[in-house]
């Protein structure tokens, strides 16, 4: 809503050929408490004035020789491209105040002034004017800080993808049916992953034996929406080799907490853990030899 001093402080122009009108309306404006008051007599004035101080509201007379008010309003629609003319007539004739509201005129107000009419016209054109800028002003904000966000998300997950592919082989997300939805590295080549034609990514491909035990408890977690880091589990390949891959993952919720998936990263840790197996063989061993020189 708008307070009182919001609808004072609107820029108004009063148009109008004969002097007496315009010293008229602008003492009542002035003494109802209006602070920007400009006027003129001269109707080609009209349109530089209005580009340059863009008016909330414009008092415009209809008849004026020369150039009549219906011309003026013309003007001002090569500089309002939105079509909203805030322009109030004002006109002693009858028949000119549906023709005045058909060329774009928002009100109008009739000669003689009654000035009780007049300044409520003014008040409630402002009203509904400084109402619908604010309204506008509003949503370019937030069409403004709804760019801004994206930008912000789009570069945030640029930074995760280059995190995650830094410090993983790939990144995985699934449905909540479990199917792959999106993936990243060389997930088909290490876990075989299966596809069609027409639905993409579907699973994991039986290639080599998991090793039971460590596939239930993962898949566990991921049935019962559990967040896991560094799980490793392994398969024995064809050629009888072990591999070992680690992942992590999380649950994914959408605003309604609603369950729609896991997410993560994984990696080969083969090696890794064949070294790890070779220390504690020689650690192992080590200790043996300590043993029996005791």
């Amino acid at each position: 809503m708008l307070d009182a001093a919001e609808i004072l402080k609107a820029r108004i122009l009063i148009v109008d050929d004969q002097k007496a009108n315009v010293l008229l309306l602008e003492q009542m404006l002035r003494n109802a408490g209006y602070m920007h008051i400009t006027s003129t007599m001269d109707p080609h004035a009209v349109c530089p004035l209005h580009l340059a101080h863009r008016y909330d509201l414009i008092l415009l007379d209809l008849q004026m020789p020369d150039m009549d008010g219906f011309q003026v309003m013309e003007g001002l629609k090569e500089i309002e491209t939105t079509g909203y003319l805030p322009v109030l007539v004002i006109t002693a004739q009858p028949a000119h105040k549906l023709r005045a509201l058909q060329a774009g005129a928002k009100d109008f107000v009739s000669k003689p002034f009654d000035l009780i009419e007049v300044q409520t016209r003014i008040h409630n054109m402002l009203e509904v004017r400084l109402l619908y800028q604010k309204l506008d002003n509003y949503n370019k904000i937030l069409e403004q800080t709804v760019l801004e966000r994206t930008a912000e998300l789009r570069e945030s997950e640029a930074r995760f993808k280059s995190l995650t592919e830094l410090s993983s082989d790939w990144y995985w997300e699934q449905d909540s049916q479990g199917k792959f939805t999106k993936i990243s590295g060389p997930v088909i080549e290490m876990l075989g992953i299966a596809t069609d034609d027409t639905s993409g990514v579907s699973g994991v491909a039986a290639t080599g034996r998991w090793n039971e035990a460590e596939r239930a408890q993962l898949n566990d977690n991921i049935a019962n929406r559990r967040p896991f880091l560094d799980f490793v589990y392994s398969r024995t390949n064809a050629d009888g080799t072990l591999q070992y891959l680690q992942v992590s993952g999380e649950p994914m919720f959408d605003s309604t907490s609603l369950f729609i998936g896991y997410r993560g990263i994984g990696m080969d840790v083969t090696d890794r853990m064949h070294h790890d197996q070779e220390e504690r063989h020689l650690r192992g061993d080590t200790d043996k030899i300590v043993d029996s020189a005791d």
